[in-house]
């Protein structure tokens, strides 16, 4: 049996990640998307997410509810532990990922591919202030750190998305089958 891959999307803040991700498993509804666990406000828009309280990510990372979890902008993030078992059952996962939790994350999946998304500076901060979740303080903070580097030694495929939304997930879907055949 061919096994999966978590293909893990990173990008700064405002890159485009869920746009990307949702043509992604338009165009191939065989990939899971995942849902991540996060200790954010169910009400604030952007993707799809269970929302809890600090303390119940807490007791859920304590009780093994997560393979992958990380903190990262005051938040805490959790990517359930169903998906290393759809992972080593064939399928592949696409989520929304951070790069501080690639070297975590090589660990536990093999297959790991990793979709980095990238914008002009220009292009990121049009796109955080039109979402309105952020102040121009936290803006600047997330700005500043676009260009955070990724892990040596990991699979990964490197597509911009300052044009097309389209045209950036044809380029992504033309990066990402190779490893398929």
């Amino acid at each position: 049996m061919n096994r999966g891959r978590l293909i893990a999307v990173v990008g700064p803040s405002g890159v485009g990640k869920d746009s990307v991700m949702a043509g992604l498993i338009a165009a191939r509804p065989d990939m899971r998307l995942v849902r991540r666990t996060i200790t954010r406000a169910a009400d604030l828009g952007g993707e799809d997410y269970d929302a809890v309280t600090p303390d119940a990510f807490a007791e859920a990372a304590r009780n093994g509810a997560f393979c992958v979890h990380w903190s990262a902008h005051g938040l805490s993030y959790g990517i359930p532990a169903d998906v290393l078992r759809d992972v080593q059952t064939g399928t592949d996962c696409l989520a929304n990922f951070s790069r501080s939790a690639l070297a975590q994350a090589s660990g536990i999946f093999p297959t790991l591919t990793v979709l980095n998304i990238t914008a002009s500076p220009a292009t990121l901060a049009r796109r955080l202030a039109g979402r309105g979740r952020e102040t121009e303080a936290e803006i600047a903070a997330r700005l500043a750190q676009a260009d955070k580097c990724l892990p040596s030694g990991l699979n990964v495929v490197t597509i911009a998305n300052d044009g097309a939304l389209e045209d950036t997930i044809a380029q992504a879907l033309d990066a990402l089958q190779p490893a398929r055949a």
